[in-house]
């Protein structure tokens, strides 16, 4: 197309979907914005989804995401960030949005990923910030027309992809009824414990990839499409209990007493400590079980073999809080005799005892 200049040849995209994000762009830049022609996209990493995303050569610079309307729901997107703005939470603006294309032209909130400044930035400054958005996103209005329940189902549906893609399509292991059970009654007791907490607007992926420190202090969130109303919990152990990123036990325990004090006073919890802290170890086993499920998903299914090197970290969540509570312990000592044998052939994998404790972003 005369006068623009795309970068492409990844994903197995094909150039038809640059050209015509190039030429709509070229059509729908907000009042106020420069672009020199040719118009570059500059593609940047994406998510775990399908959604891909590329940095536009204009001033200020934006951000034009492709989210193939199959698989993706731009609606959502634009409706969750308009409610979450509302409660003063930095989301991206939306500046043009196709719903019928996929394509929408956002504000760029920058490279300054919350992770890859941990090892060597303040810490303090950053899980600082990241609370105090959080704090936002908990007070965002419960519109169930916006924000659909994070449901039992759902939460069982989330865990059951342990068992299809993490146990069975990675490791070859057919579960016995006895097995099945055992796993059957853990996930009844982790939906239980999500349901009887409050509920909250939940982000639902809340961690270290999906938070960017802004100029001003603040913390600007992303890929917030899946957001939920559901456990008060939910978030913060995605955040402190993070995929790619172990906090030492010292600041972990800090900062969720820091946010449980901040929710006392807002009266958001008004719960012992240690119920809250059951809670919170019990969302975390929930969501990092799933999660197992899913990085072996978009391994085999999808071919995204980068979340594989995270697995390890992942393990080590669920072992260690598994083996804290008599309920789940029976589940740990399972997953070490039945899987953790098969998992030392799989050539990612690197004892799960150690992960985390070398950090790199």
């Amino acid at each position: 197309m005369p006068g623009v200049e795309c970068v492409w040849g990844f994903r197995g995209w094909h150039v038809a979907h640059h050209e015509q994000l190039a030429g709509w762009l070229g059509d729908c830049l907000p009042d106020g914005t420069a672009a020199d022609l040719p118009l570059a996209l500059a593609p940047l990493r994406g998510d775990a989804g399908f959604r891909q995303y590329y940095r536009v050569a204009s001033r200020p610079s934006l951000i034009a995401a492709y989210a193939p309307p199959a698989t993706e729901n731009t609606l959502a997107f634009v409706t969750k960030g308009l409610a979450l703005a509302r409660s003063g939470t930095h989301v991206p603006c939306v500046h043009a949005v196709d719903y019928r294309l996929g394509f929408v032209a956002q504000e760029d909130l920058g490279d300054a990923l919350m992770l890859s400044g941990l090892a060597t930035d303040n810490r303090d400054r950053r899980y600082g910030a990241a609370l105090a958005a959080l704090a936002r996103i908990q007070t965002t209005v419960c519109d169930p027309e916006v924000f659909p329940a994070y449901s039992a189902t759902l939460l069982q549906e989330e865990m059951a992809l342990f068992s299809r893609w993490f146990v069975h399509a990675l490791l070859g292991i057919a579960l016995t009824p006895q097995e099945q059970t055992l796993l059957a009654n853990l996930f009844d007791l982790l939906t239980e414990s999500a349901g009887v907490q409050p509920r909250v607007v939940v982000h639902r992926d809340y961690h270290s990839r999906n938070l960017l420190l802004l100029d001003d202090g603040d913390m600007g969130v992303v890929d917030f499409q899946d957001a939920v109303i559901g456990p008060l919990s939910y978030d913060l152990v995605s955040l402190l209990r993070d995929c790619y990123y172990r906090l030492p036990e010292t600041d972990l325990v800090r900062y969720r007493d820091q946010y449980l004090t901040a929710a006392r006073q807002s009266g958001l919890l008004q719960v012992e400590t240690q119920q809250f802290v059951r809670w919170f170890d019990l969302m975390g086993l929930q969501r990092h079980i799933k999660v197992l499920g899913i990085f072996c998903r978009l391994w085999l299914r999808d071919g995204k073999a980068g979340y594989l090197k995270d697995l390890p970290l992942v393990i080590r969540y669920v072992l260690e809080v598994a083996a804290r509570y008599p309920e789940t312990r029976a589940f740990a000592t399972w997953f070490e005799a039945r899987l953790l044998p098969s998992l030392a052939s799989q050539p990612w994998y690197s004892p799960w005892e150690q992960a985390g404790e070398t950090c790199v972003p």
